[in-house]
């Protein structure tokens, strides 16, 4: 499912129009965007949770050459599936 298959789906389910979805769905990512950003974890019961994690910087290879490079620590965000959703996944 795309971000235009989603819209309309949630429009469909909320009985509003399409653009109001598109304007809702933008906003929650954004909210959500906002929140990593300042450092915060985002939690729905029952859905999941969205934080960023640290991963440490690491020595890789060059798949080409084979040549080790440095790779630099990053923040990255994740998602953590709640308890709700593993249920319903694992019918």
């Amino acid at each position: 499912m795309n971000k235009s298959e989603l819209v309309a789906k949630m429009a469909e389910g909320a009985d509003i129009s399409k653009a109001s979805a598109g304007r809702t769905l933008d906003s929650f990512i954004e909210a959500v965007t906002e929140e990593l950003a300042n450092g915060g974890d985002v939690a729905l019961v029952g859905f999941g949770t969205f934080k960023v994690t640290d991963r440490a910087a690491r020595v890789g290879r060059n798949p080409q050459t084979g040549a080790e490079i440095q790779i630099a620590a990053a923040k990255v965000p994740g998602f953590k599936a709640g308890k709700g959703l593993k249920d319903a996944v694992n019918v």
